[in-house]
């Protein structure tokens, strides 16, 4: 599956392509991949947060 492509406006159906696009995702995963997974990209998002904070 692609990644969804979101809307400027950022509507309820960005929300659902968002949702099924990482079901999709992980719906094959084992539950220590599925945590890997989000750990890895909840830590991306951290540091970005990070770096606008410190700007």
């Amino acid at each position: 599956m692609e990644k969804p492509v979101l809307s400027p406006d950022f509507t309820i159906d960005d929300i659902h392509r968002l949702r099924e696009y990482n079901y999709e995702m992980t719906k094959h995963m084992t539950d220590e991949e599925r945590m890997d997974y989000y750990n890895k990209r909840g830590r991306e998002v951290q540091r970005k947060l990070e770096k606008m904070k410190a700007l």
